[in-house]
């Protein structure tokens, strides 16, 4: 390759990945210059009137709080200890059949279009399950559509970390356990955060898994078998069937955006928290 061509490709290389933060930069702008104007304290502490025209959004924020809470508490235990069991006890490189075909059915799910997941979730928590139009619907479903993203990448952070750590531990006299719980999990706390980062995100603006789930309501719910109306689809139904919604709608995609950043301030906070506890530093 040429001392020219390798420059063009280089300078190629660079404008795409500037193209990145550009464009993000664009979106994060047009949401604060539409919605900041329109957001207040009566905004986020109102219910809404007119169709989500004007009043607030006290209960679309608890639903997705309802939302979300029920989705992680779900997902994250779950798809912690599957990666742990994909990573220390079914060697990618071994013949174990099984390890091959859960990590070929996980990279499968993770593809799958979230209207699959809703009708999924809609077929099986809704109908077969009687939970109907449902918070814990609605969740459950979420769920499952982060699962494969949050296993896979929390495997390939716990199958990144040195095995001199591993042998370190077992010459030590350390259990398998404690050194898991101890090296293993503190060191891959990155990849970790980052799988929890982007489950967050994914379930926090999904709409259309939680049309067929949780359902359209705006009102307040009273408990985890009652409907409810998440901010993602709320920003979906001022757009698309309310007249004169769209200054709701982008005040509304201000405030979904600072919720994901205050989730992932407190993830960032409290693993900074666990880390320094067990002697390791981000």
């Amino acid at each position: 390759m040429s001392k020219t061509t390798s420059g063009m490709f280089s300078w190629l290389v660079y404008g795409l990945a500037l193209l990145i933060p550009i464009i993000l930069g664009w979106l994060v702008w047009d949401i604060v210059r539409l919605g900041w104007s329109s957001v207040s304290w009566m905004f986020v502490s109102t219910e809404p009137i007119n169709s989500g025209r004007s009043g607030g959004i006290l209960p679309i924020l608890l639903s997705t709080s309802w939302i979300l809470a029920i989705a992680l508490a779900t997902a994250v235990p779950l798809g912690l200890g599957t990666a742990i069991w994909l990573a220390e006890y079914q060697n990618q490189d071994s013949t174990t059949r099984r390890g091959r075909w859960i990590r070929l059915c996980l990279d499968t799910l993770a593809g799958v279009p979230s209207i699959v997941f809703g009708l999924f979730g809609y077929a099986f928590f809704c109908v077969y399950l009687g939970f109907g139009y449902s918070i814990l619907a609605g969740g459950l479903t979420l769920a499952c559509m982060i699962l494969p993203l949050f296993i896979r990448i929390c495997e390939d952070g716990l199958r990144a970390v040195s095995s001199d750590w591993r042998r370190a531990g077992a010459a030590l006299g350390m259990s398998h356990a404690r050194v898991l719980w101890s090296v293993l999990l503190p060191a891959a706390t990155p990849a970790l955060i980052a799988g929890l980062m982007l489950s967050i995100g994914r379930a926090s603006a999904e709409t259309a898994a939680l049309l067929f789930t949780s359902g359209y309501v705006s009102r307040s719910p009273e408990g985890v078998l009652d409907s409810g109306r998440a901010l993602s689809v709320h920003i979906y139904d001022l757009t698309m069937n309310v007249t004169g919604g769209n200054s709701a709608a982008y005040a509304t995609a201000f405030v979904l955006m600072l919720l994901i950043i205050l989730i992932h301030g407190i993830t960032l906070l409290l693993s900074h928290v666990w880390l320094k506890k067990q002697g390791f530093m981000l």
